[in-house]
């Protein structure tokens, strides 16, 4: 279960409680749902009850119960929780990796793309008519991002993106370094230093996701090397959901799992704020995680194959999907090898 499936199980909820009648209030468009913060429990929180209790003319730790109720049986949850003055906790059932990575696998680098934004239409002023090249470069990133959300964008119209002037060095950086120094600041402010996004270092944001990206790739064929699929190719993939359920305890493939079910909501976020700098912070979030988790992955020493390998093997694979995904809407390349 992705945040954007969870989002949609919560407003049936809440469309459910109204429609018995447990609730007098209008059902909201939307539901926010976000990671559980510290102190909190689960993996998921929202503060939906706190948003309807006034309009409900109820206490939000009522308004929770009362969504709580009919969110009990929900398919991919596993326990429900109310927390202070009635947030809403989710816990996730522990096969729910497998469900995250098969629906990454299948949707492959279109993971994320939705329909929230259909119906709506943007035209902005065209290449021709934009003389600063940053903004030129935020522009049609922007309509990229849009389309993944539905959107009919395009140019041809009046609308303008506001962005702080910045050069599209090309030729002293190459496509991929001059576009992440434009797209990675927010608009309004300064554009990255190029030069420091050619040196292959840690600090350089750049770098830790095309390398990241790459790693996956080089697991992949280590893992064949040594005779290993990704859990859901060849055999066992009955065992997909245990295999899953037993590494989910490791808190380096929780956080990559969060920040992978984390992408269709920051897709969609970026598309309604006009903000690509968002997709190149999360896919910042999604290389470090798979940094720090690719050394469980293949079997070490005298370790043997096992299904838990090839279960993260596979969430190696879906992260992959994801960087490259986010770093085509930026118009970057995902490299093989570095």
């Amino acid at each position: 279960m992705t945040p954007a499936d969870l989002s949609l199980t919560v407003l049936h909820a809440v469309r459910r409680a109204v429609d018995d009648g447990a609730l007098r209030v209008e059902v909201p468009p939307r539901v926010t749902v976000e990671r559980a913060r510290p102190g909190g429990s689960g993996e998921y929180a929202s503060n939906i009850a706190l948003t309807l209790a006034r309009p409900a003319g109820r206490s939000a730790l009522d308004v929770a119960g009362i969504l709580r109720e009919r969110l009990r049986d929900a398919p991919g949850l596993r326990e429900v929780e109310i927390t202070g003055p009635g947030f809403l906790n989710f816990s996730l059932r522990r096969d729910a990796g497998a469900e995250l990575v098969r629906a990454i696998r299948e949707a492959g680098d279109a993971y994320g793309s939705g329909t929230a934004l259909a119906g709506t239409g943007v035209r902005f002023a065209g290449p021709s008519d934009l003389t600063e090249s940053r903004a030129s470069v935020v522009t049609e990133t922007v309509v990229r991002l849009l389309r993944t959300q539905g959107a009919d964008a395009g140019f041809g119209g009046a609308e303008r993106m506001h962005v702080r002037p910045g050069a599209y060095d090309v030729d002293a950086l190459g496509v991929d370094a001059a576009r992440w120094a434009l797209l990675r600041p927010a608009p309004q402010d300064r554009p990255l230093d190029g030069p420091p996004l050619l040196v292959q270092h840690e600090r350089n944001s750049l770098f830790r996701v095309q390398y990241a990206h790459s790693r996956v790739r080089r697991l992949l064929v280590n893992g064949r090397q040594l005779g290993l699929l990704p859990l859901y190719e060849g055999e066992g993939e009955a065992g997909v959901g245990a295999s899953f359920g037993a590494t989910v305890s490791d808190p380096r493939t929780t956080e990559l799992l969060g920040v992978l079910g984390d992408h269709p909501v920051v897709l969609l976020a970026a598309a309604r704020h006009r903000a690509p700098d968002r997709v190149a912070r999360h896919l910042e979030a999604v290389a470090d995680a798979l940094l720090a988790f690719q050394h469980t992955v293949l079997p070490l020493g005298d370790e043997k194959p096992s299904a838990a390998h090839r279960s993260r093997l596979a969430l190696a694979e879906a992260a992959g999907t994801v960087l490259a995904g986010g770093l085509s809407v930026l118009g970057i390349s995902a490299p093989d090898r570095i």
